[in-house]
């Protein structure tokens, strides 16, 4: 075993005792806190900041109400921020969202809810491939205009691998892995002008017109891992 929590479906049919909206069946661990959940244990049971407890709040999304001084919520809000996590992981929008809890409060039943939910990702994921379409296209373009001029007597990636020195080399690994130009100034025991000068002739040498555009290249060429 890996050491993972078991999980269970939860949706209203798993809580009868509130008086919310039916929701989609989704999974979650069993050692939900129990009612009522104290901000802290909220937080700390969905992984996100009181910050953002507030900001859901705020959205409608969900309800906080008070023992004294402290924040609690009831066992709704977790089902309900089991929801709201599942939608935030695939980067669904809290417009979105919000749209979502409002078609899942004229759902009759689990099915319905379950119905809904799934209209909602299937929306999401027509929406990622289009972008993923677009992303394609673009690094095409990317690409084509990289080696546009390159010398077909020898392969780019050789005759710019051939041009850096070593130190350039182990620098352009550097700005590959996000290095800063302070940080590889100290990997490599250089001062902060000798690294930038460095830079600069690999960015000249890789044909490129900026660091980003450089480390780009360099990928697209196989100088450096992706």
């Amino acid at each position: 075993m890996n050491g993972a929590k078991p999980l269970k479906k939860v949706g209203k049919q798993a809580d009868q005792s509130t008086d919310d909206i039916f929701l989609p069946e989704i999974t979650l661990p069993l050692d939900a806190p129990a009612e009522p959940v104290a901000i802290a244990d909220m937080a700390e049971y969905f992984g996100v900041t009181h910050r953002t407890l507030h900001f859901y709040e705020e959205k409608g999304l969900i309800e906080a109400s008070r023992i004294g001084l402290m924040r609690i919520y009831r066992r709704r809000d977790v089902l309900r921020m089991a929801l709201i996590n599942a939608c935030r992981e695939i980067g669904m929008p809290i417009s979105v969202i919000q749209d979502l809890f409002e078609s899942l409060a004229t759902a009759n039943s689990v099915t319905q809810a379950n119905e809904m939910f799934e209209e909602a990702l299937s929306a999401r994921r027509r929406e990622l491939t289009a972008h993923l379409s677009t992303v394609h296209r673009q690094l095409q373009q990317i690409s084509s205009l990289l080696v546009q001029g390159e010398d077909d007597n020898q392969p780019a990636a050789i005759r710019a691998t051939s041009n850096l020195s070593d130190a350039e080399l182990t620098c352009l690994h550097l700005m590959a892995e996000g290095f800063t130009t302070t940080r590889i100034a100290r990997k490599l025991d250089l001062k902060f002008d000798e690294t930038e000068e460095i830079e600069r002739h690999v960015i000249s040498k890789i044909g490129a017109q900026n660091r980003f555009q450089a480390v780009a290249k360099a990928v697209l060429l196989g100088l450096v891992a992706n």
